[in-house]
């Protein structure tokens, strides 16, 4: 079926729904604005505009907010004249104008189509009337019923109660006739922002290049310009409201490229979570991803381990002797401190490894979630499963007596690298109430209650076999 286009006068926009002593704040009288962006899809704008409101009661059409504005989080204030100016209703309109809605305030009413007749060259202008808007046009035209028209549709006029913009209507009382800066902060959903990691690890894995960026997904609905930006890291309680019908009334008196300074964002502690205030102005646009370099530490220590993780349920029952193979799971891990060139709160995010191959040539080789990450904290990562050693498990003797379960376990591990290895192999014994190890061909280190550990030293292109009884008691 056709596509009906509408034709519409959009200079009647502004006279629609308000009264003509109404006045208008558009994008044009801001003077600054703030964004303050949370990692839960949600951020705080603070919008000062230069207003100049007549003295006693008026109505203000407040626009070019953000679509996706909470409008129960609005605050209203005068910077110079804070007592003189209150606001004792709001309403937020947000019937927005759109093809689907102008048809449906015109379902039984006259409208025109116009059609271009190839054949006659000339351009045909029919009258009917929209029956219907749903799931298509149907209409009415003489005594026959039509669903669907080829061509446009034209209507006399917009209906009332459409806006072109997301727009907060004000009923003010002003006792300050003088120009004042108005500041507005609310609350908006469809913004939000996430850290991203990249380490360069050396071909030695000893030491690595951590830059770190920032990046923000505006999707609420408006563009912030020249704006001073904050990030919040840390996990805000936000309360899940209840959708609200279409009307709302209520009091309110109240592309990516690298810096040349990577330390673009100044840190600090702020309440429970930690504050990045980026030290210059910037624009962020209406759906657009934005990154801004976070961080950059040049020849940070690490550490790479190789871990063999078992299973709970192998303690408490019999394998047949059946041999498992497991996966190696290759760690690195740094320390976030000033003595390792860190030392700055980690935003949680994704941490990429890249490493150098024998052309020079940078590879990606893994990457890992890290978590809100504070000063003097470790940050491992898991980077993937090595390729050149392989891990064997083999059950060698089982029995039950009663509640208590014993089990002797051999776990055999084979190095094709080219230089001598440790394997970490971590056993879980949670569930169990009681645990001890009889026998054991390796040391082992009992990391907590639930869970011990084995260091099993293996020399390049060679193999150690790990053994040992564990009994536990449920």
């Amino acid at each position: 079926m056709p596509v009906l286009l509408i034709t519409i006068l959009l200079l009647l926009v502004p006279s629609i729904g308000f009264t003509a002593e109404s006045l208008k704040s558009t994008i044009d009288d801001q003077s600054s604005v703030a964004l303050t962006v949370y990692n839960s899809n949600m951020g705080l704008v603070k919008d000062v505009r230069k207003l100049s409101l007549p003295k006693g009661e008026g109505e203000l059409r407040f626009m070019d907010v953000a679509s996706g504005i909470i409008p129960e989080s609005v605050h209203v204030r005068s910077l110079n004249a804070p007592d003189k100016l209150s606001v004792l209703e709001q309403n937020y309109e947000y019937d927005l104008i759109s093809r689907e809605k102008l048809l449906d305030k015109y379902v039984g009413e006259k409208v025109k189509l116009l059609n271009f007749n190839e054949y006659q060259g000339k351009q045909e202008t029919v009258e009917a009337t929209l029956v219907s808007n749903n799931n298509g046009q149907i209409y009415e035209i003489g005594n026959e019923i039509y669903l669907g028209y080829p061509g446009y549709g034209v209507l006399p006029k917009l209906p009332e109660n459409l806006i072109a913009k997301p727009t907060l209507t004000w009923l003010f009382k002003n006792e300050f006739p003088d120009g004042q800066d108005v500041e507005v902060s609310y609350l908006t959903n469809g913004v939000t922002w996430r850290a991203d990691y990249v380490l360069a690890i050396d071909k030695d894995d000893k030491l690595g290049d951590l830059s770190g960026w920032v990046t923000l997904d505006n999707q609420s609905g408006t563009t912030y310009k020249d704006a001073g930006l904050k990030l919040v890291a840390g996990k805000v309680n936000v309360i899940e409201h209840a959708p609200m019908g279409r009307a709302m009334r209520f009091n309110a008196e109240l592309s990516v490229a690298k810096s040349a300074d990577a330390a673009q964002f100044a840190e600090q502690a702020f309440f429970e979570y930690h504050l990045y205030d980026l030290n210059r102005k910037t624009t962020v646009k209406d759906k657009e991803k934005k990154q801004v370099s976070l961080l950059e530490a040049t020849g940070v220590p690490l550490t790479k381990e190789f871990r063999v993780f078992g299973q709970t349920w192998w303690f408490a029952q019999h394998n047949n002797g059946q041999k498992q193979k497991q996966p190696v799971e290759v760690m690195m891990t740094f320390k976030n401190s000033e003595a390792d060139h860190l030392g700055m709160p980690l935003p949680l995010g994704i941490v990429r490894l890249y490493k150098e191959d024998n052309s020079g040539g940078l590879q990606f080789i893994g990457e890992d979630n890290i978590e809100h990450t504070p000063k003097d904290e470790d940050v491992k990562l898991k980077v993937g499963e090595a390729f050149d050693v392989v891990a064997e498990r083999n059950q060698t003797a089982f029995q039950q007596m009663g509640r208590v379960y014993e089990s002797t376990w051999e776990v055999t591990i084979r190095n094709h690298k080219k230089e001598d290895i440790v394997v970490n192999v971590v056993e879980p014994l949670s569930g169990f109430s009681d645990w001890e190890v009889t026998t054991s061909s390796f040391p082992y280190k009992k990391l907590n209650a639930s869970t011990l550990e084995f260091e099993v030293p293996v020399a390049k292109d060679a193999e150690a076999v790990l053994t040992y009884t564990v009994r536990a008691n449920y």
